[in-house]
């Protein structure tokens, strides 16, 4: 509550009694900027029992100020001999091989490197730091092999090799050579306070984007002269090339129809279109191969989560899950259900029939003629329907252990369904015998209602009604 106080009117006097103290006060506020005060001392604390120090009014405010940092000069302390490795190996290319693209990214990198030498070297001195020699390693304050710095046996072999030898060494090297230098920004930023000074930011920023594509580059690069037999081989849904080393290959065989979606065959998470987006790129001509291209580009951003953000993860709704063996049966568990084949004289499996019943997970054990297999997530029906359950409670939600007769094969039966609190992640049959298998089963996932399983409410820590 705002009190209103009303004072008797005040005699001349009064009011001159009242300024001065008025005129004090701004006296006093305005006294830091009298030279009388300018001279009060800035002290600095020692470590407990060590004695203060004087600061000077610069001194003082230069950890706060936004310049540089101690992080920022170490780091270019590093990264000065750093590049100049780099330059050392891109020396090596001209007389070691005639590879048009290796003469090439050693001109960029010899380019960009040099310039970038001398920018740091530069900053350095404007500010009265410490100019490393470029060719002292002793001024590497980051171990060798967290920076990517390739060590003196190995520049020694490099500068050995000859021809496809020294392609293949160059690109390994100087991969982990630039990825050594994403790491030492990555460490600096990471800094509190580095950074901070724009110039050396947009620097920072422009090693880390540059370092990046090149390695992009060679790695594409080292592709086509390595001599791993799996390197270059072309990609395909049905058709995919393959190498294979020490081993025969018996069969391969691709998932059978009905278990894996036509449109999304590596059932990789989808995104939302972006309409403008997809206006401009009809809008432009492509040709069939660049075209093909960008949409593995960005597939390939999509499995690996870097695009938009906005996907969500992929299904697991075709996934292959686990296998079981008897005599000449093999079982092939999968979310959407199973597989059943027959195992040939020469060991190649033969498909006899597919079992679509979701409910996920899908481990498999054989018993007999009896098969169980693990259901635990909530879409999970009783009747193996397709629809699914959205209801929170409902009698025909199944998670579990399903039984199934497979005595034919090419018809398999579902004969029971043991109802559990959790589902079935996975399970093990422990015993068996003509009257009972005894299997340990293992559910991972929410407890569900007590209204749809009533013996699945507990008190013990960790379980809840959902």
């Amino acid at each position: 509550m705002t009190r209103l106080q009303i004072l008797p009117k005040a005699s001349p006097d009064a009011r001159a009694r009242r300024v001065l103290p008025s005129l004090l006060l701004t006296a006093l506020l305005a006294a830091p900027f009298a030279p009388a005060l300018a001279q009060v001392s800035i002290v600095n604390p020692g470590a407990p029992g060590e004695d203060s120090r004087e600061l000077s009014a610069d001194e003082a405010v230069r950890i706060a100020a936004s310049r540089y940092s101690a992080a920022d000069v170490q780091f270019m302390q590093d990264m000065i001999p750093h590049h100049h490795q780099a330059l050392e190996m891109a020396a090596l290319v001209g007389e070691r091989t005639n590879s048009p693209a290796l003469i090439d990214a050693a001109g960029r990198i010899e380019a960009s490197q040099r310039d970038e030498i001398g920018f740091m070297q530069q900053w350095l001195a404007a500010r009265g730091e410490r100019v490393p020699d470029p060719q002292a390693h002793s001024a590497m304050h980051t171990s060798h092999e967290m920076a990517g710095m390739a060590s003196a046996a190995e520049m020694a072999a490099l500068a050995k090799a000859e021809g496809p030898d020294f392609e293949r060494q160059f690109l390994q090297l100087m991969i982990n050579h630039h990825a050594g230098a994403l790491k030492m920004v990555e460490e600096l930023l990471e800094q509190s306070g580095s950074a901070y000074d724009p110039t050396l930011l947009e620097f920072v920023n422009d090693v880390s984007n540059d370092q990046a594509a090149e390695i992009e580059r060679m790695t594409a690069l080292l592709a086509t002269v390595s001599s791993d037999p799996r390197t270059g081989l072309a990609a395909g849904f049905r058709d995919a090339e393959e190498a294979i080393a020490h081993l025969r290959l018996v069969a391969s065989l691709p998932k059978p129809a009905g278990f894996f979606d036509p449109e999304n065959p590596a059932g990789l998470p989808l995104e939302p279109v972006d309409e403008d987006e997809d206006d401009e790129e009809k809008d432009e001509e492509k040709d069939a191969e660049a075209l093909a291209k960008q949409q593995r580009d960005r597939a390939f951003e999509r499995f690996k989560g870097e695009s938009t953000g906005k996907a969500r993860s992929g299904l697991l709704s075709f996934a292959n899950t686990d296998m079981a063996f008897s005599n000449d049966v093999l079982v092939v568990g999968n979310y959407h259900g199973f597989n059943a084949y027959r195992l040939g004289t020469d060991g190649v499996p033969a498909l006899v029939s597919s079992v679509v019943c979701p409910g996920g997970q899908g481990d498999v054990s054989i018993v007999g003629d009896l098969l169980l297999m693990s259901a635990q997530e909530t879409r999970g029906r009783l009747d193996c329907g397709l629809q699914g359950v959205i209801e929170d409670v409902s009698a025909e939600r199944f998670r579990g252990l399903r039984v199934f007769d497979i005595s034919d094969l090419a018809r398999p039966k579902q004969v029971g369904a043991i109802q559990t609190c959790r589902g079935s992640h996975t399970h093990s049959v422990v015993s068996s015998d003509d009257e009972r298998i005894v299997v340990y089963n293992s559910g991972t996932s929410s407890v569900r209602e007590q209204d749809e399983l009533e013996r699945c409410v507990d008190e013990l820590a960790g379980d809840g009604s959902r």
